[in-house]
């Protein structure tokens, strides 16, 4: 499946309809202990080491990545 853009309402939109999104805060570390927020339940993937974090990725639903 292509990577599709989307913007914050469409995640808000599918979040209310109750489908299932999974958000993957894939900053670096450098700007995620620099920043003052985080998506809470997000899913701290940082890009230096994504294949060890594999497993925690959902298979199923929606999965939007993001970073700075």
């Amino acid at each position: 499946m292509e990577p599709k853009r989307i913007t914050a309402e469409e995640a808000k939109k599918r979040l209310d309809s109750g489908e299932s999104v999974a958000f993957l805060d894939a900053r670096s570390d450098d700007a995620w202990r620099k920043a003052e927020l985080q998506i809470p339940k997000s899913i701290r993937v940082p890009p230096d080491d994504a294949g060890a974090h594999l497993q925690e990725i959902p298979r199923r639903g929606l999965v939007v990545p993001y970073c700075t």
